[in-house]
């Protein structure tokens, strides 16, 4: 799955998928959550990306397994330069160069991730790549690269027209200090079910705008950005990763879960032991999404303005979350 083939020549058929979901208008938030039938392959991811959810789930319909179908999807908005959070395109460090983070897991639980990776745009592939190719879990930096030019994909500057001038613009201001979406579009985490009830799930990002160079958060850590135990459901976040790492927030979420806790309750009891650290209104977001192997959804975040995607049965939701403020 490397850069010059990954949107055309996908085993998945990725360019048939590339078309106008249907898409429902956002729903009303609710005290139930949506249960869906286990048996029913169903995507869930952070935000509002219903191409990248059509994306997997269709390739889901057509006989994918989870993890194949979650990084298909992920593909589409690390290549897409308006989301400016996530692959190309993607806001820099403080010092002008871009850099991303990925991790990926399977049913099996398998896992790899890549930190500080500059000039590849498909950074969750290259993170199934280092699950499947190599000993280890996690590679960073140049060694993460150069291990992307091993495997053929093809570099790329990541740093748009666009987000140059914001970095420029944002330097005006001489405030060294790094920007914090509460209500804005943020990492992308995505969990998949498959037809034979496994699950997988990616989580993607460009990190958290003009940080330090060589700030790595949440997302690439497993049991942070990411967690899933295929006998119990997965989790996945976005926000500040600082705040998830210090709760170790995914895995907290499963382990909830797997003592009986539904998505719901595990993702706000989640959510509170973040807030309980804190003196006084948070003035950052974090968020999660979560899902059992009853196929029962749950999500909660920090401040008000978090929404996920639901894709089942070829349509796409996007459901607004309760919060905290």
């Amino acid at each position: 799955m490397k850069r010059r083939t990954f949107l055309d020549q996908s085993s998945l058929g990725v360019t048939s998928l590339l078309i106008a979901p249907h898409v429902l208008g956002c729903a009303p938030k609710t005290e139930t959550q949506a249960v869906i039938g286990k048996s029913t392959p169903y995507v869930i991811s952070t935000w509002n990306v219903a191409q990248a959810n059509t994306i997997a789930g269709k390739a889901l319909e057509e006989g994918a397994n989870a993890l194949d179908a979650a990084v298909a999807g992920v593909a589409f908005e690390e290549a897409n330069i308006q989301n400016t959070t996530v692959g190309k395109g993607g806001a820099p460090d403080r010092d002008g160069n871009v850099t991303l983070d990925a991790c990926v897991m399977n049913h099996l639980g398998d896992c790899g991730a890549v930190l500080a990776v500059e000039n590849i745009t498909h950074v969750a592939a290259l993170a199934k790549d280092v699950m499947e190719q190599t000993p280890h879990v996690i590679l960073a930096g140049t060694g993460a690269r150069k291990f992307a030019l091993e495997q053929g994909y093809t570099p790329e500057d990541l740093l748009t027209d666009s987000s140059k001038k914001a970095w420029e613009k944002w330097k005006e201001k001489g405030n060294y200090q790094p920007e914090i979406n509460v209500e804005n579009h943020d990492t992308i985490g995505m969990l998949c079910c498959d037809a034979k009830g496994n699950l997988s799930g990616v989580c993607t990002t460009s990190g958290l705008a003009y940080k330090m160079q060589g700030r790595v958060g949440d997302s690439p850590i497993i049991g942070s950005g990411l967690y899933l135990d295929n006998e119990v459901g997965g989790a996945v976040a976005t926000g500040l990763g600082e705040e998830v790492i210090k709760t170790v927030g995914s895995f907290l979420i499963v382990e909830l879960m797997r003592q009986g806790r539904t998505p719901q309750q595990a993702c706000e009891e989640a959510v509170q032991r973040i807030i309980k650290k804190q003196k006084g209104k948070p003035d950052f977001q974090v968020a999660y999404v979560a899902t059992n192997k009853k196929g029962e959804i749950g999500a909660y975040s920090v401040h008000s303005g978090f929404s996920y995607s639901l894709y089942k049965n070829q349509n796409n939701q996007n459901i607004e979350s309760n919060s905290v403020f």
